[in-house]
């Protein structure tokens, strides 16, 4: 006796065509384009997720950049004197420190300030 599998066939084009509901024109209605549409779905959802991380990243350090600027300070020199300082507080926390407390950042720049005068000079 032959196993034809119909039941498990109609379960994953109903849950494909379930996730294609919403999307334009064939994409939600013929089981083959919502397939190729959910899979590209998927793709683009995937590639959202390690974007995101970088593009917070990137908003963080300009946060700290145009607070270091501020103060007269580039972002290179400032992170390069916190490590000097051993100071260890992530990008995220920088910013919002720079954000939110202006005076507390200003003691970290002073801090970074004073680890670059005392380190010595390089070769």
């Amino acid at each position: 006796m032959r196993v034809k599998g119909g039941t498990v066939r109609h379960a994953n084009r109903k849950r494909i065509l379930k996730r294609a509901s919403g999307y334009f024109g064939a994409r939600h209605r013929l089981y083959k384009t919502a397939k190729q549409a959910v899979m590209k779905a998927d793709a683009y959802s995937f590639n959202g997720r390690k974007e995101r991380k970088q593009d917070f990243r990137k908003l963080w350090i300009r946060r700290i950049s145009a607070a270091c600027k501020n103060e007269g300070l580039s972002y290179s020199k400032f992170m390069y004197g916190m490590k000097l300082a051993n100071i260890a507080l992530n990008r995220k926390m920088l910013s919002e420190i720079a954000a939110n407390s202006p005076d507390q950042f200003h003691n970290l720049v002073e801090i970074a300030n004073k680890a670059i005068a005392e380190a010595p000079a390089a070769k």
